[in-house]
């Protein structure tokens, strides 16, 4: 979408990407369920990742989310450097929100940590959870990333000795074991090393945005192990325990090594729109 960016533009392109991303799967992880269904030596793990590729079927030709767990809203918003906003953009994108809440429809999911009350609109403080960055050019690109409780719910955080270096693979692979069959499996792996506290669990999130098979050696060696463990598509047994390991890391204080895990389920749902560039 090219040309001025306005309020409205931003809300009404921001709402059609919170339903692409709920309702519709990025490609590489169809073909990723799809390559595992194909590689599953389980009659029971194979009958699962199917059930998971008609599911997404279904959803697609109906457009109807993919999940009844519409998760919370994650944006990740990246600002060209030359572009000039003169309107409220976290506005527009709270809008959004509470619009694609009632068109979609999304499950209402955002409630105070203390006393539990809905919003019903899946906005609220601190929600949605927005991320900007400033890139080069004179675009705005918003990024929507729902996050289910069943998996987030699994995720940890450690802060490790810099002496236990040699023990992050271990720890990575523990972590899964230890989730289990809760966070539907085959998950997606995201593992941020340094920074600081918060840092290396942003850097995890921001992790399962890569394409999934956008993984180095070091990556696919902890997915080997990964699917060693048995545990299968929805802990039912099988080969494919995971889909993908993806690791961020950023540089940290000589004293630290911050390592956070956050898991994805096979549902690895998000959406980007791109608004403005050359007039």
């Amino acid at each position: 979408m090219t040309g001025k960016i306005t309020y409205d533009a931003v809300v009404k392109a921001t709402v059609n990407t919170i339903k692409e991303a709920e309702t519709l799967l990025p490609d590489d992880v169809i073909k990723a369920l799809e390559t595992a269904k194909e590689n599953e030596s389980s009659d029971v793990a194979r009958s699962q990742i199917e059930a998971i590729l008609k599911n997404i079927e279904i959803a697609g030709n109906n457009s109807i989310p993919l999940c009844q767990d519409t998760g919370i809203l994650i944006f990740y918003v990246d600002i060209g450097r030359d572009l000039h906003i003169d309107f409220d953009l976290k506005g527009a994108i709270l809008e959004a929100t509470r619009i694609a809440t009632q068109q979609v429809p999304l499950r209402p999911n955002a409630v105070d940590p203390l006393s539990r009350s809905n919003s019903n609109d899946n906005t609220g403080e601190g929600l949605p959870d927005i991320k900007y960055d400033f890139v080069e050019g004179k675009q705005l690109k918003i990024t929507v990333a729902p996050k289910g409780a069943g998996s987030e719910n699994m995720s940890v955080l450690k802060m490790m000795n810099p002496t236990e270096l040699k023990s992050i693979d271990d720890f990575i692979v523990e972590t899964v074991l230890n989730a289990g069959g809760r966070p539907c499996p085959p998950v997606i792996v995201g593992v941020g090393i340094g920074g600081s506290f918060d840092k290396a669990a942003r850097l995890a999130k921001s992790s399962l945005l890569r394409t999934v098979n956008d993984m180095n050696d070091e990556e696919k060696t902890i997915l080997a192990r990964i699917n060693s463990l048995g545990i299968g598509p929805m802990g039912l047994g099988g080969d494919t325990t995971a889909l993908a390991v993806h690791l961020n890391t950023s540089h940290c204080h000589t004293a630290s090594l911050p390592v956070a895990i956050n898991i994805q389920c096979w549902a690895n749902r998000h959406a980007s729109v791109i608004l403005g560039g050359e007039e």
